[in-house]
């Protein structure tokens, strides 16, 4: 397989390019007319990390490194543009398995309205896949940030959580979810190995007036001190509220675990975490919804730190996933 072989067929499988793509893949560097205000972040999966060969097809992992990039986006309640997608190729992938990630890729680019305009291939010791993506508002000011919560917000949460890290714990040791249906085991497993970013909840969000907004990528508890450190505003999170994903209880008391322990530290959940206006609830409520997504009020910005109360009246300390733990 060469580089510049997997490159020209890389660019066969490559979707029309979004109106605000001048210049595609194919050149030394993408053209954009953007226009409004840009949003750009990077997100890099690597095998033995974030994913693990034996337990994701390449389709998922392609599929993947999108999503969790997508997912950053979504927090800021940006219209998806473009994706600018770096592949490290290790020795035991061939020109078809490269092909296959591709179409993973793809498939969600096609599905959200993603242009892949260009990338790069290099050799690596393990599988890798880094991730750029350029987002779209009108305005700066239509863009939420993770600094903006004020005392007295509502937390509200998009979807279910803790799905993602009863997922690993079933994919890891499958008698974990012996005793679940079938349908329940497999939708856990596809949290952690198929994640959807929520791009129409969060500028649902954003038009409703979040003040503050964030993706459940490292975990609940972890994730909730990154809106305290940008916004200096306490977060008290009322654990009896956390909307379970179906299955985690049950998979948490398989593996010794408390299943709001897990959903608060799991992470990968890619989920949002948004402070809002206790008056703008009920409109944002309905704005998700309309999204096909569930928002749920799980607490309030108040306070200092990340006080998260179990449904027993005690308190669980923060926590979640650290990249270089």
């Amino acid at each position: 397989m060469g580089e510049f072989d997997l490159l020209a067929a890389v660019r066969e499988r490559l979707p029309p390019p979004g109106a605000r793509v001048r210049l595609g893949s194919g050149d030394d560097a993408a053209v954009t007319v953007p226009g409004g205000a840009t949003a750009t972040s990077v997100d890099a999966l690597i095998d033995g990390v974030h994913f693990r060969r034996e337990t994701a097809t390449l389709t998922q992992i392609g599929r993947k490194a999108l999503a969790t990039a997508l997912s950053d986006l979504a927090a800021m309640g940006a219209e998806p543009g473009e994706a600018y997608v770096v592949l490290g190729v290790p020795p035991d992938l061939d020109r078809d398995g490269c092909l296959r990630l591709l179409d993973g890729l793809l498939a969600l680019a096609v599905e959200t309205g993603t242009t892949v305009a260009g990338g790069d291939v290099t050799r690596a010791p393990a599988l890798s896949l880094t991730t750029t993506v350029v987002g779209h508002a009108p305005e700066p000011t239509d863009l939420a940030t993770r600094a903006g919560g004020r005392s007295g917000d509502a937390l509200v949460v998009t979807g279910e959580i803790g799905g993602a890290a009863a997922g690993l714990l079933a994919l890891e040791s499958p008698d974990r979810a012996a005793g679940l249906p079938a349908e329940t085991s497999e939708a856990l497993r596809g949290r952690q190995l198929d994640p959807t970013p929520r791009l129409g909840a969060g500028r649902a969000l954003a038009r409703c007036g979040a003040r503050a907004m964030i993706d459940l990528s490292d975990g609940l508890g972890g994730d909730a001190e990154r809106l305290v450190e940008s916004g200096g505003v306490g977060i008290r999170v009322d654990g009896a509220a956390l909307p379970l994903a179906p299955g985690v209880e049950e998979v948490a008391a398989a593996a010794g675990r408390n299943p709001v322990e897990l959903a608060v530290c799991g992470g990968e959940d890619y989920e949002l975490l948004a402070a809002l206006p206790p008056e703008a609830l009920d409109d944002a409520r309905a704005a998700v919804e309309a999204e096909g997504v569930a928002l749920t009020e799980i607490g309030e910005l108040g306070g200092e730190g990340v006080e998260v109360r179990l449904p027993d009246g005690s308190l669980l300390a923060p926590c979640g996933f650290d990249q270089l733990s």
